[in-house]
C-alpha cells in the first residue's frame, strides 16, 4: 500500500515547498502589493471614457502633493500608451470634503421624522 501512496505524497510534499518558497520570496521583493510595510506609488483613476468594445482612455493620478502627476493613458488588449502627462496642482491634488447634506435635504428629513416617530408624519 505504501508504495502506491509514495509517489503522491513526495509530490504533495513539493508542491506544499515551492507554495512556502513563493511566499518567503514575496516577502522578500520591495513594491509589490499586499506586503506589509511595503507599497508602489499612490495611483488613483480619475476618469473613464469607452472608446470601443476593448478601448478606453483611462486618466489616473500618480503620487500625492506636490508630486503628484496626472497621466492620460490609451488601453487597448495587450497595450497601455501614455497619450498625455502633466502636473496637477495642488488643490487637485487632495481629496475634496464629504458634501454637507442641505437643511431640507433628505437626510435632514429623516432624521427629523426618527425624532417625531412614525406616528406624527405630516399627511
Amino acid at each position: 500500500m505504501w508504495q502506491n501512496a509514495w509517489p503522491a505524497l513526495v509530490l504533495l510534499a513539493l508542491m506544499v515547498g515551492i507554495a512556502w518558497a513563493l511566499k518567503w520570496a514575496r516577502g522578500r521583493m520591495p513594491g509589490l502589493p499586499g506586503v506589509p510595510g511595503q507599497s508602489g506609488p499612490f495611483v488613483k483613476v480619475l476618469g473613464s471614457v469607452s472608446l470601443g468594445p476593448q478601448q478606453r482612455v483611462v486618466t489616473v493620478q500618480v503620487g500625492r502633493g506636490e508630486d503628484a502627476t496626472c497621466l492620460v493613458l490609451g488601453v487597448a488588449p495587450g497595450s497601455i500608451n501614455t497619450l498625455h502627462e502633466l502636473a496637477l496642482p495642488a488643490e487637485a491634488a487632495t481629496p475634496p470634503a464629504p458634501p454637507t447634506p442641505l437643511a431640507g435635504g433628505f437626510a435632514a428629513r429623516l432624521a427629523q421624522q426618527l425624532v417625531k416617530g412614525p406616528g406624527n408624519a405630516p399627511r
